[in-house]
């Protein structure tokens, strides 16, 4: 599948890491370092732009060696860029730890997953089928 992308950033485009990737890093494009504070956030530009084909989605999930290294992740995540948006590509990071983490110009800071979606109709109705699960939810099944 093709895709449109304006690359307004000092960086390449991003790219599949091995073969069997789902998602391609995101670096930052920052002018100067932003330092998140423990439990602080801010919105990271990516210099990028770009044109997903009607059907698809991109979603931006955490890196998890960011997350497991240094609890930094993507406070919104999934966060979900619809193929109608044309705006900058950017990450909501949130620092999880109880230390600062300095973001710096190319650094890695999310992975992007592009993502078929459907779209449904409502059918309202006045009764939903049985199921085995019925209303469970909310750890129903187990923690083991």
């Amino acid at each position: 599948m093709k895709c449109k992308i304006i690359n307004r950033s000092k960086h390449a485009l991003p790219e599949y890491a091995t073969l069997y990737s789902a998602g391609m890093d995101l670096r930052a494009d920052l002018i100067e370092p932003v330092v998140l504070s423990p439990m602080g956030r801010s919105l990271i530009s990516t210099g990028l732009f770009m044109e997903l084909p009607e059907g698809y989605e991109a979603q931006i999930r955490p890196r998890s060696g960011l997350a497991a290294k240094h609890g930094i992740t993507i406070l919104n995540a999934p966060g979900t860029i619809d193929a109608d948006y044309r705006g900058e590509i950017k990450v909501i990071l949130c620092n999880l730890s109880a230390v600062p983490f300095e973001v710096k110009d190319g650094d890695r800071v999310a992975q992007m997953v592009i993502a078929k979606h459907e779209r449904i109709e409502w059918l309202p109705v006045e009764e939903l089928s049985e199921s085995d699960r019925g209303e469970g939810g909310f750890g129903h099944s187990g923690t083991s």
